[in-house]
């Protein structure tokens, strides 16, 4: 098990609730983003500002953390390739049990559950980073928009559509026309 630093802006101390079911706590903080969080297309850049406001409570089984998480997600639209910046808010809620005593005793680490990841308790400390990233990836567009109704790129030349409403489709890409040429040179000789 790793040591969690209690100084990490995603980290979060529990001792101030107790282990009286029922306590909580509230709290709104800004925190840098950690890195890596979003997928192939979209993201939130590392380091800038993620605003949070979590609600922290005690229960039988451990602390049940949720709140909303807010920032700015940065891409490239998936239809024109152009950048795309919007503004980003998920939701989390994840319950974080407290460690089972009789495993620490034994030396031996607690079993994991298959059937669901469990978040535990580590020197009265949670890490919300792995539950972030978990909401984060999947609340990221799969193909992010730089509008609606972005008509994307003309698929004979390249050109952005949006640019050229009245963008002719027909027209051929100057680099190409010479083997238009051949194309009726060949036709007429037929």
């Amino acid at each position: 098990m790793s040591r969690l630093d209690p100084r990490g802006p995603l980290v979060y101390d529990t001792r101030e609730l107790g282990r009286r079911p029922g306590n909580q706590r509230r709290i709104t903080r800004l925190a840098p983003a950690p890195a890596d969080l979003g997928n192939a297309v979209i993201g939130i850049p590392e380091g800038s500002s993620l605003e949070l406001e979590l609600r922290f409570e005690s229960v039988v089984e451990g602390v049940l953390a949720s709140g909303t998480v807010r920032g700015r997600a940065v891409g490239e639209c998936a239809r024109c390739l152009e950048d795309v910046d919007q503004p980003f808010e998920v939701e989390l809620q994840e319950l974080y049990v407290y460690p089972d005593p009789e495993d620490s005793r034994s030396g031996h680490p607690a079993p994991e559950d298959e059937e669901h990841d469990l978040h535990l308790i580590e020197n009265d400390l949670i890490d919300l980073e792995p539950v972030l990233r978990d909401s984060a990836v999947l609340a990221l567009p799969l193909q992010p928009l730089c509008r609606v109704d972005c008509p994307g790129l003309c698929p004979a030349c390249g050109a952005r559509l949006a640019d050229d409403p009245e963008h002719d489709h027909d027209s051929v890409d100057p680099r190409w026309a010479d083997l238009s040429n051949l194309q009726s040179i060949s036709q007429e000789e037929s």
